[in-house]
């Protein structure tokens, strides 16, 4: 009988959302998931039935306020040309500060001419290491009390990249990169983690958030792919619109809310080349269909401000396109918030794209385009700049007070003219056990089993493990760039009360149980005889490898291929033929092929947060039922890059020598330790109207003999369309709780927007003919009629 380990936390915490009341960890249960109880609910067994049901909840944004727009006109109507173009300046820390780091301190001088000569209306970032939060609210105090001795006495709009967590405040919560998240299949889950990096951030004196980011995962080889929801424009519609309602709840001026900021719009993930801010060449209509979706759902659920894609679509830069950021973004989508640059992507337009000959006609240009604030962020001259263009007459007045307008109507909707600082009784809520608790189940649920040899998985906790690999040891490989400094890769700032997977594995089996040795670091081999000796010695391998941290450019790589390094310590330790797990911590799906045959199971980790460590033992040595499922198609080869719904004709070999799309796993791959079986697909009807709809259940059973939960994907295929179709198209997704041998029907309705496509006229269009809907191997057709 395993050993009895139980702790309670008696924990409470209240927001607008949610009441997490107590949490238990009980090593002694053939499935024993935290006990994490939200409104009495536990919400490991608590299933999300419709992601359209979530989704069109969450989606309900709230309406503009006459009020504040009143308030807005009477300030405008005050302000001069200069007090203007402030607010419309944003400035990077370091123009405000001297020093870094902990050392990091107000320079009176830089402030005063920051705050009161330009009137700048928002600074942002960190210089070096993330700050305590006394430390944020001393800087952020000092620059508030600037901005009061101003003649309007306009508050200042502080900004930051919270992006998984608030990663750049001492003892925060963290939670796992936005890929781990899209595994879970849980969007309430993202809405929690959300609420809760809101309360953090504003607790912290910091009321406006660089993300979610919705760049679209479909170049894999990008370095910041670890930032978005994955492949597919449905999920990461869903999971953006369930962040930005936790980050931005009903009341975005609610002490413990902040305003989201949707980022890159639009298409910047998806590079020719695949590095960072480099050119990409899209089709409108693919444009449309795929990068613009989240976007669209997240302005329609009330986001408040959008940040610009960096680089190019099509040679024009996306700072200098009006058709994007205002006939798509104002006219099409409706948004009314804050468009705010990329940082000195107004003076990249001239530096590194050539459309402008000055920073001056840059300038202008950007702002003709659609941008309303400028990321300077290290000089002044956007503000000078664009003061002459206004002289000159060549931006008007009217486009000025546009955007001011909806700086101003930003600030009074946070609240910060009557309480620029945070409620002080936040900071006792900040990096709190119950929030741990959040990350720690939301790491579980996003860890990914791909391959389970002989059920080798999970394993006894009396067997004898080596641990091997770079990854196994560190904390950044667990959380990846945007940690504690902007690459993630200084370790010393980690909190020292984390384990990596070896501390956890050990914590877990006993440190008697378990030898390390490392074998060889990111890129270079080390002690590959050591651990192939030994790995001789153990009943089983523990083979942690991947990625270590990067952010953005730094993070750029000419091949997606493993490491050598890496694929020859693999090698070794399996040629002793002792069974060999693998857990993969990296930010993108490495290229694996020549090892992955030879592991006898593989566990995808993401980049899962400093709670992954505990989250990969939980799994590995069965207290906790995997239950993630891929959120991107896994490559088997650098150049067969396709995602799940590639053209259907792809998936087959010709006599011709085209070779088929095989990738290593497919979207939505991901295993349990138990088993379930789907059945009766069933439509309501067999022809439905153009404007009609179309009921469809399944049922899905637990054949296996422990509970655990399943994400239940539902595909739509148009079978015949004027723009050749993909092979399949997903429309919902279910996350249900099941109990040995019991079942669930689930019941979905799909809709005209659900058969429809984005034509070759780069509109919305929705084809009469056959349909097939698709849930795990089964399939039904239907036929949508004319009318």
């Amino acid at each position: 009988m395993r050993k009895l380990s139980v702790v309670l936390l008696l924990l409470f915490i209240c927001s607008q959302t949610f009441n997490l009341q107590s949490v238990a960890f009980n090593s002694d249960s053939s499935d024993s998931t935290s006990l994490l109880l939200i409104n009495g609910k536990d919400p490991v067994n608590e299933d999300l039935l419709d992601s359209q049901a979530f989704f069109e909840k969450a989606s309900q944004a709230p309406r503009p306020s006459a009020a504040i727009n009143a308030k807005v006109e009477v300030l405008l109507r005050k302000m001069t040309l200069e007090e203007k173009v402030g607010q419309m300046t944003q400035l990077e820390i370091g123009m405000i500060c001297d020093g870094s780091n902990q050392d990091l301190r107000i320079n009176p001088e830089k402030l005063e001419k920051a705050i009161v000569k330009y009137g700048v209306g928002s600074i942002l970032n960190v210089s070096g290491e993330a700050l305590t939060v006394d430390k944020w609210h001393e800087i952020i105090g000092q620059i508030q009390e600037a901005a009061k001795k101003t003649r309007l006495k306009i508050p200042v709009i502080y900004g930051i990249d919270s992006v998984h967590g608030l990663n750049y405040a001492q003892g925060s919560t963290l939670f796992p990169q936005n890929t781990g998240m899209a595994a879970t299949w849980n969007p309430a889950l993202m809405m929690r983690t959300s609420e809760i990096t809101a309360m953090e951030t504003r607790a912290s004196a910091i009321p406006w958030n660089f993300a979610p980011v919705l760049d679209l995962g479909r170049q894999v080889i990008w370095p910041r792919y670890y930032e978005t929801f994955g492949e597919d424009p449905y999920l990461a519609k869903v999971m953006g619109v369930a962040s930005v309602r936790g980050y931005e709840g009903a009341n975005v001026a609610a002490p413990n809310k902040v305003a989201a900021c949707l980022k890159h719009y639009l298409g910047y993930s998806f590079p020719l080349s695949g590095k960072d801010r480099t050119p990409a060449w899209i089709p409108e209509n693919y444009l449309r269909e795929y990068f613009l979706p989240p976007f669209q759902a997240a302005v329609a659920a009330g986001a408040r401000s959008v940040m610009v894609n960096s680089a190019e679509i099509n040679g024009v830069p996306v700072h200098a396109s009006k058709h994007i950021l205002t006939d798509i973004l104002r006219t099409e989508l409706g948004f009314k918030g804050l468009v705010v640059s990329d940082w000195e992507d107004i003076k990249k337009m001239v530096t590194q794209h050539g459309v402008a000959a000055s920073e001056k006609e840059a300038t202008r240009m950007a702002i003709m385009a659609g941008i309303d604030m400028s990321m300077v962020p290290g000089s002044y001259s956007f503000s000078d700049h664009l003061m002459a263009l206004v002289k000159e007459g060549a931006v008007p007045m009217t486009r000025i007070d546009e955007a001011v307008r909806r700086v101003l109507y930003l600030k009074f909707d946070l609240g910060l003219f009557e309480k620029p600082m945070p409620d002080a009784s936040l900071k006792a809520k900040f990096g709190s056990v119950e929030s741990r608790a959040v990350s720690l189940q939301a790491a579980r649920e996003s860890l990914t089993l791909l391959k389970n040899d002989k059920n080798i998985l999970p394993l006894a906790k009396n067997t004898k493990v080596l641990v091997a690999g770079p990854t196994a040891d560190s904390l950044s490989s667990l959380n990846n760039g945007w940690t504690y400094v902007w690459q993630g890769t200084n370790e010393n700032l980690y909190p020292k009360d984390r384990a990596t997977i070896l501390a956890a594995i050990k914590a877990k089996v006993g440190s008697n149980n378990v030898n390390f040795v490392q074998g060889a670091s990111l890129e270079k081999a080390e002690n590959v005889a050591a651990a192939t000796q030994a790995a001789r010695d153990a009943d089983v391998v523990v083979l942690c490898l991947g990625e270590g941290a990067y952010a953005e450019t730094p993070g750029n790589i000419d091949d997606l291929t493993l490491p050598e390094a890496q694929l020859e310590l693999a090698e070794a330790v399996a040629a002793t033929g002792k069974p060999v797990v693998l857990v993969l911590a990296e930010g993108r799906p490495r290229v694996i092929s020549r090892i992955a045959d030879k592991m006898t199971a593989v566990l995808m980790a993401y980049n899962p947060s400093n709670e992954g460590g505990q989250a990969i033992a939980d799994v590995l040595f069965g207290d906790f039922n995997p239950c993630g499922k891929l959120p991107f198609t896994y490559p088997r080869h650098p150049n067969a890059l396709l995602a799940y719904d590639h053209k259907i004709w792809e998936d087959g070999a010709t006599s011709f020598g085209y070779t088929a799309f095989k990738p290593q796993w497919n979207f939505g791959d991901g295993m349990s330790y138990t088993t379930f079986a789907y059945s009766d697909l069933r439509l309501d009807k067999k022809t439905v109207g153009l404007n009609g709809a179309i009921n469809v259940s399944v049922k899905v059973t637990n054949t296996g003999n422990r509970p655990g939960k399943e994400a239940v994907l539902l595909y739509v295929r148009d079978v015949v369309a004027s723009i050749t179709p993909p092979g399949k198209r997903l429309k919902r997704f279910a996350k249900i709780y099941l109990e040995p041998g019991s079942s669930k029907t689930l019941s979905f309705t799909l809709k005209r927007d659900d058969f429809s496509f984005i034509a070759a006229n780069n509109k919305p269009t929705v084809e009469p003919g056959d349909f097939e809907v698709m849930a795990g191997a089964l399939k039904e057709k239907f036929t949508l009629l004319a009318k």
